[in-house]
């Protein structure tokens, strides 16, 4: 969604997006403890095992963590604009 087209969507519109959004937000939450996990048991098997060459596969996850987390923040103009019009 661009953002001249959300501010264009009908309240029904605007509503099948807000489930839409809400189902994304879980299933990322989901994900990113998923890869949270993965970077904190590979830091402490790093530690366990004195071997830090273990930390570098980690980068991945926190990569994907990261475009989590801004995927999540562009949604915010969704949000924004069903609070606009009384849409919660």
């Amino acid at each position: 969604m661009g953002k001249n087209n959300i501010s264009e969507l009908t309240n029904e519109q605007l509503l099948i997006e807000k489930k839409k959004l809400k189902k994304s937000e879980f299933i990322s939450a989901l994900m990113i403890g998923f890869l949270a996990s993965i970077v904190v048991i590979g830091i402490v098997s790093s530690i366990i095992s004195n071997n830090i060459i273990v930390i570098i596969p980690l980068l991945f996850p926190i990569y994907f963590i990261y475009k989590l987390i801004s995927n999540s923040k562009k949604n915010n103009e969704l949000k924004i604009i069903l609070k606009e019009r009384n849409l919660n």
